[in-house]
């Protein structure tokens, strides 16, 4: 089983082109701008996004396209919501108020069914709702990285949980892979994102404590 596993993702390597590891790794370093709080997530992110929308158009996955095109237009709002006060002080790391919250359920809730719609209807998925919810989950998360909301990184790593095994399921292991050390990465954002909170002296709400 192990060797399995391991002579797929050998040969998975073998097969990457040029255009999709340049895709990783800028996907990479989006991830660790945005764990050290660099704006320059955002371009980095973009160009990543971009190359990835030429690559699932060119094998013909469409509906991944409109995902990456989402996450496009969010990392042009998160980079000109971090800019926007430019002489002022710069949108601060905090967490999320009753109603920030509130808006991250309904993208969560409304994503998934929505998307999981579409996917049964239109497309040939074989896991429409386990792809919707990783999709969900996920742009809950950019929505929140674009406030500087240090839960983004939760609904990021609800994404990731569920992402690992559907990439492997997929036999995907490559994939699989890179996701797990988005995860750890993730996790080291939260405690990175939550010191730089309590560094500026801002306590969260009641409702945080459970982190």
């Amino acid at each position: 089983m192990h060797t399995d596993w391991l002579n797929l993702l050998i040969q998975q390597l073998k097969e990457t082109g040029w255009l999709q590891w340049i895709a990783v790794i800028l996907g990479i370093a989006e991830v660790l701008y945005a764990k050290a709080n660099k704006i320059l997530l955002y371009p980095v992110g973009i160009a990543a996004t971009l190359l990835s929308i030429y690559l699932l158009y060119s094998v013909g996955l469409f509906a991944e396209c409109l995902l990456n095109g989402y996450y496009v237009v969010m990392s042009f709002y998160g980079w000109w919501y971090w800019i926007k006060k430019k002489n002022l002080p710069p949108v601060a790391v905090s967490y999320c108020n009753k109603k920030e919250w509130t808006i991250t359920a309904c993208i969560v809730v409304i994503g998934w069914v929505l998307l999981a719609f579409l996917l049964k209807r239109f497309t040939s998925s074989t896991v429409p709702v386990w792809d919707a919810w990783v999709s969900a989950t996920a742009w809950a998360g950019m929505w929140l990285l674009a406030k500087r909301k240090i839960e983004n990184w939760v609904l990021l790593n609800i994404s990731n949980a569920f992402a690992i095994p559907l990439l492997f399921y997929k036999q995907l292991p490559l994939f699989a892979m890179l996701t797990i050390f988005l995860f750890v990465i993730a996790v080291q954002g939260y405690y990175q994102w939550r010191k730089i909170i309590q560094q500026h002296h801002e306590p969260g709400p009641s409702s945080i404590t459970v982190y």
